[in-house]
């Protein structure tokens, strides 16, 4: 484990205001870019870990926490926003919208306000695993709470599976 200090310097600053100050953040020696990885370094379930996903609803970014396990049915999204047309955003849009790279964009802490969609799925675990600002870092949480910093509104948008 390391000091809150580990986290990127955006996040790190995003913490006091919101009484986080003493947030566990865990930073590993390898990149934890996906959620396998993530889940792997941290010993949880793929599930409990958050994926921040960029998307572009009409042009607008927009942020979609989903659980690790699971995929984004991008049309529940599009039809949650009311938008026209909903894609992932490119790299370049990511960094700009939240000010963090693809790998470690975290729930909250953006350079910009963004809206925030939170997929019913995270509340279904007592604690989950996110990114704080970098792909070497990540901190737990208690999903409500985290939902509740990242202002998301909970929605249904995973993707359905096949049983078979």
């Amino acid at each position: 484990m390391t000091e809150p200090t580990s986290a990127h310097p955006r996040f790190a600053a995003a913490l006091a205001p919101l009484g986080l100050d003493d947030l566990e953040v865990r930073a590993f020696p390898e990149a934890t870019r996906t959620a396998a990885e993530a889940a792997e370094a941290v010993g949880c379930a793929l599930r409990q870990i958050v994926k921040s996903l960029v998307f572009e609803a009409d042009g607008e970014p927009v942020l979609v926490l989903m659980d690790g396990a699971s995929r984004v049915d991008v049309e529940r999204v599009r039809t949650e926003l009311g938008a026209g047309e909903v894609r992932r955003a490119r790299a370049e849009v990511v960094r700009s919208a939240t000010g963090y790279a693809i790998g470690g964009v975290p729930p909250f802490g953006h350079s910009t306000r963004l809206r925030v969609l939170a997929d019913r799925g995270l509340l279904d675990h007592a604690v989950v695993w996110a990114a704080a600002g970098t792909p070497h870092t990540v901190f737990p949480m208690e999903p409500k709470e985290l939902l509740a910093h990242a202002e998301a509104a909970v929605v249904d948008v995973r993707e359905d599976r096949d049983p078979a």
